[in-house]
């Protein structure tokens, strides 16, 4: 009996055993699904469809994009599983053995990736996954990615109304007032610019076109030319331009943000609009393409800046990054416009722009220095500074102008390009001016001073005593 009770506890053990072992093997080789399968397995195909090469709009807003086929009569149908558009993901369907897209929807990516609604053609690579559907009722994933090539134009933009655009809204006292809309000052051919003041934290308003004005204020007329932007209530700094009629949606009211000035700019060319303080941007080789260059004006219209150029081309820009409207050779704003280039050697230069004309004026700046009761010369000549520029390197914020180690008396100094009077700098040393601004003061002692001459109100000084 008591090896019959020994052998039992053996058996039983063995058993134990063998489940601790297959425990084991479950979860160090857990279940895995059948390998995914090649297109060439079931003979697929992937080709441009009837509509990969088409101009916009689209008459049912629908584009066949990609056509799938097989050789395998085994294969039914096919399941979208995955589509991109130059690398990016977009909505689409299997109609039959066609792959489609929402026409808007593939328009609004190209724009996006063009950085404008302009008309223009886009070359596209559709990237296509997708999964087949057999006669046995099993579906089985296809692990090819079906790559086809493509050329689409997008829609043209509205034509620009030959009496112009106005606002109205919480801009310039407008309030929403129908009957005396603010007209926009055209600053070149499809852009308009305005000088708005505000007077609330969010400040509501809405572009139009000037044929469709109403003088008796209907605004059943009024609102047949009406533009704003994508989302009610955007306070982005810029944005693209939705219209009546528009195939992209209905267009919404936008905001300013704060009191203050502004120059609100539209851009019918591309569709765009900006809202900022009244600045250009200079983005160029000679500052590493970055959009950290000043010009400053008033008006909108006319600017000046000081800055180094060179003659490997840049752009004048009315946000940072490439997000307002960009200026380049002959002032065109297309997105393909080419540089601007300068004959001039290069060089620091003061530059005036003009928006109205098209023009840009460059004087150069030969040479900064410091003048002053505290400077080693008194105010009979200066001590130069070196300008030291961009360094692509470091990266430094900007090019600026430097001397080291100036003892300096207490009293007063000022700053002033050419070894003279014309151009020079002056007021408090965070907000250097042009425009006659005061001595500076400054205590005995031996110093670093870096001069970043820029444009009006961004100019500053740094006095680093040892």
């Amino acid at each position: 009996m008591k090896k019959t009770f020994l052998y039992s506890l053996a058996v039983l053990a063995s058993v134990t055993l063998a489940s601790c072992n297959g425990d084991y093997d479950d979860w160090a080789n857990p279940q895995t699904n059948p390998q995914e399968a090649s297109a060439a397995k079931y003979g697929i195909t992937f080709a441009a469809g009837t509509e990969a090469e088409c101009n916009m709009p689209d008459e049912d807003g629908v584009i066949n994009l990609v056509t799938v086929n097989s050789t395998d009569a085994d294969v039914t149908g096919y399941t979208l599983k995955d589509l991109k558009v130059n690398g990016e993901a977009i909505k689409g369907e299997i109609i039959g053995n066609n792959i489609q897209v929402n026409a808007t929807e593939l328009e609004k990516i190209l724009c996006k990736q063009n950085k404008t609604r302009a008309s223009v053609a886009s070359n596209i690579k559709v990237e296509s996954k997708v999964s087949v559907n057999l006669a046995s009722g099993d579906a089985v994933a296809i692990n090819t990615v079906g790559e086809t090539t493509g050329k689409i134009t997008t829609s043209p933009t509205p034509a620009i109304d030959a009496k112009g655009y106005y606002m109205l809204g919480e801009v310039n006292g407008n309030n929403w007032d129908q009957k005396h809309p603010v007209w926009m000052t055209k600053v070149s051919d499809g852009v308009y610019q305005l000088k708005v003041t505000t007077e609330k934290d969010k400040n509501y308003f809405k572009f139009y076109e000037g044929s469709k004005w109403d003088e008796s204020g209907n605004w059943d007329v009024i609102n047949t030319g009406v533009m704003g932007c994508e989302k009610d209530g955007s306070e982005d700094a810029s944005g693209t331009i939705y219209y009546t009629g528009d195939s992209w949606g209905t267009p919404q009211t936008m905001v300013i943000a704060g009191k203050g000035t502004w120059i609100v700019t539209l851009d019918m060319n591309n569709l765009s609009y900006s809202v900022g303080k009244p600045i250009l941007y200079m983005a160029g080789d000679a500052n590493g393409w970055a959009t950290n260059d000043y010009l400053a004006g008033e008006d909108g219209v006319k600017f000046t800046g000081y800055m180094y150029l060179n003659q490997n081309g840049f752009k004048f820009c009315t946000q940072p990054e490439w997000k307002g409207t960009n200026y380049g050779a002959d002032f065109n704003t297309a997105a393909d416009a080419l540089n601007i280039t300068i004959t001039e050697p290069a060089g620091y230069y003061q530059v005036d722009v003009d928006l109205f004309e098209k023009t840009y004026t460059l004087t150069p700046i030969t040479s900064i220095g410091i003048i002053g009761s505290a400077s080693p010369k008194g105010w009979d000549s200066d001590v130069d500074m070196t300008y030291v520029p961009y360094n692509k390197d470091t990266k430094e914020v900007n090019g600026y102008w430097e001397v080291k180690n100036i003892t300096l008396s207490a009293g007063e100094i000022k700053f002033r390009a050419n070894d003279d009077w014309a151009i020079s700098w002056g007021g408090e040393l965070d907000n250097l001016t042009t425009k006659n601004g005061g001595n500076i003061t400054v205590e005995a002692g031996t110093y670093d001073i870096k001069l970043y001459a820029w444009a009006e109100g961004f100019a500053k000084c740094v006095l680093t005593k040892k």
